[in-house]
């Protein structure tokens, strides 16, 4: 007779917290953030409710990595190419930003903590600590590496320029005002770029 394997507890934990956050993703696409519990998240998940207190602080902090699982992401893991054509390297990333949030299976979930960013301080540092701030820093240190390159002017407020290339793309999306698809976003960053670039610029950043 073979000898029995022992359980592997890494094994085991690992399914366990893959089973909490597929059902912290699913739960708050279908009740909201606000009415989401973790009691509801451990029983859909199969494991005590202390388990998942046991990995994570509060409930914002499963979400959020729920929502970075789902979108195949750990804190932090944002980049962009750099490519030395800036408006290039930029209609990638904004066709990718503009793709996830059209994601029908992202669209409920992502509304839902938006809708909570708005009026729970915790929820809102944890949006910018490990989603915003990683995304507006890599865009940030883009912008600085093409303003070097003498492709934006020497004077350009990269801060400015980065609300310049997102903000209209989620006021879009967050007002549902038309589509939010990759025409949209190559006529944003080739606006932006006019707007940045000194005149002796144009041809050289690919607007």
């Amino acid at each position: 007779m073979a000898p029995r394997t022992a359980p592997d507890p890494a094994r085991r934990s690992e399914r366990a917290r893959s089973a909490v956050l597929a059902a912290a993703y699913e739960l708050v696409s279908e009740v909201g953030f606000g009415r989401l519990t973790i009691e509801a998240i451990a029983a859909r998940a199969g494991v005590g409710k202390q388990t998942i207190y046991r990995w994570w602080p509060s409930k914002g902090a499963v979400v959020f990595d729920a929502f970075l699982a789902a979108n195949g992401r750990q804190d932090g893991d944002f980049s962009l190419p750099d490519s030395g054509d800036l408006g290039a390297d930029l209609r990638i990333v904004l066709r990718l930003s503009a793709d996830d949030l059209t994601d029908p299976t992202l669209d409920r979930t992502y509304r839902a903590i938006n809708a909570e960013v708005l009026g729970d301080p915790a929820v809102q540092a944890e949006y910018r600590t490990r989603l915003l701030d990683p995304l507006l820093n890599v865009t940030r240190d883009r912008l600085r590496s093409a303003r070097e390159a003498g492709q934006l002017a020497p004077d350009t407020d990269l801060d400015f320029a980065v609300e310049l290339l997102y903000g209209p793309l989620y006021y879009r999306w967050l007002h549902q005002l038309g589509p939010v698809d990759h025409d949209f976003t190559d006529r944003l960053v080739d606006a932006v770029l006019r707007a940045l670039n000194p005149p002796a610029a144009h041809g050289r950043s690919g607007a």
